[in-house]
C-alpha cells in the first residue's frame, strides 16, 4: 500500500530552511487539524514514531528534528531562541498558522516560548514531562544546579562526559523500575549516539545543558503566559522521573487549575515508549474536544457573517 493510499502513514520529508535541510515526520492530512512534536533531550522525531500513526486519521502530526540532532543539518552553534526561531520558521513553512503544542523535556520550555511570541497560534496544550517550576526540580538536577552556582573545570566535564551513548542510556532509562525499563528500547541510544557522535553535535548538547541556567529565569515567564491565556491544557506525567517527579507535574495546577492531570504511577519520562495504549485514548479525547470549541466558536462568526 502507497503512503497516498495510507493517509495515516508516517512520512519521511526534508525541508530546506534558510541554509539548512531540515528532517521531519508527518502523518496525516494536510487540511486537518494539527498537532506539533518538538522533540526533548537526547532524542528526535523519532521518539514520536509511534504516536503519530495512532493520531493520523483525524489530525495533522508534525514532529521536526532540531538542527544538530536526528538528520536535521548542524548548525554552528544552538540555543533555546534560535530553536524557538526554528518552530517559528518550521510551521510557517508548512502554512500551519493554529496548532496544538505538545510539551516534552525541553522541547517544553521550546515550546512554550514559541506561545509566549504568538499566542495567538495555540489552540491547546498537551504536557508530558517538561518542567517550567524551579521548585520541584527532582535530585538528579543538583548535580547541573550546582555546576551553575559554582562552576568550576571539573563539574563542566562531567557534563561533556554525560554526551556519551551510556550518558544517553541513563537519560532513556532515568529512575523506572526493571519491569518498565524492559519495555524501551535500546535502540533509543544505539541510534541516537552515532548521528550526535561529532565533535560539533557533542558541543551543541553541552551548550545546551549550560543554557539551563539562564532558561531558569524564563520559569516565570512561562507560568504568566499559562495564566493569562489558560489555552486548553492535558497533563500526562510519569513521576518516576529524576529531574521531573510527580511535583513538577501537579505544579502546573498552581497556574491552570482547570487542566486535565494524568499521573501514571510506574511511569517515566519516556511514556510513548511504556505507556503508549493508556496514553493515546487520553490524547484523542482530548484533541477531539480542543477541535470541537475550536469548531463551535467560528460558528456565530460564519452566522454573523
Amino acid at each position: 500500500m502507497t503512503a497516498a493510499a495510507d493517509p495515516d502513514a508516517v512520512r519521511h520529508r526534508w525541508l530546506d530552511l534558510g541554509d539548512q535541510r531540515i528532517f521531519y515526520r508527518e502523518a496525516g492530512r494536510e487540511d486537518a487539524p494539527a498537532l506539533l512534536l518538538p522533540h526533548g533531550y537526547p532524542c528526535s522525531s523519532y521518539e514520536f514514531r509511534n504516536l503519530m500513526p495512532r493520531l493520523a486519521d483525524r489530525w495533522r502530526l508534525l514532529a521536526p528534528d532540531f538542527p544538530g540532532f536526528g538528520y536535521s543539518d548542524t548548525p554552528a552553534a544552538a540555543d533555546f531562541e534560535s530553536y524557538t526561531e526554528f518552530l517559528d520558521r518550521f510551521v510557517e513553512a508548512l502554512g500551519v498558522d493554529r496548532f496544538v503544542l505538545y510539551l516534552h523535556d525541553y522541547g517544553s520550555q521550546i515550546g512554550l516560548r514559541l506561545a509566549i511570541h504568538a499566542p495567538a497560534r495555540i489552540a491547546g496544550l498537551i504536557i508530558q514531562n517538561g518542567d517550567i517550576y524551579g521548585d520541584t526540580l527532582g535530585p538528579q538536577y543538583h548535580a547541573l544546579l550546582d555546576h551553575f552556582d559554582s562552576p568550576t573545570p571539573e563539574k563542566r566535564q562531567k557534563l561533556v562526559d554525560a554526551v556519551s551513548e551510556e550518558g544517553f542510556r541513563e537519560e532513556f532509562l532515568n529512575h523506572v523500575s526493571p519491569e518498565v525499563a524492559a519495555r524501551i528500547p535500546p535502540d533509543l541510544w544505539k541510534l541516537h549516539w552515532p548521528l550526535m557522535d561529532t565533535p560539533e553535535r557533542r558541543a551543541i548538547s553541552v551548550a545546551l545543558m549550560e543554557g539551563l541556567k539562564a532558561n531558569l529565569d524564563w520559569f516565570g515567564r512561562y507560568q504568566a503566559y499559562l495564566r493569562t491565556h489558560q489555552p486548553p491544557t492535558l497533563i500526562l506525567w510519569g513521576p518516576r522521573d529524576g529531574y521531573m517527579p510527580e511535583a513538577s507535574g501537579r505544579a502546573y495546577l498552581r497556574d491552570l487549575p482547570d487542566a486535565e492531570l494524568h499521573m501514571f504511577d510506574d511511569g517515566g519520562h519516556w511514556l510513548l515508549e511504556t505507556h503508549l495504549d493508556a496514553v493515546v485514548p487520553l490524547i484523542r479525547d482530548f484533541l477531539g474536544r480542543v477541535h470541537a470549541r475550536a469548531s463551535a466558536e467560528r460558528v456565530p462568526e460564519t452566522a454573523e457573517a
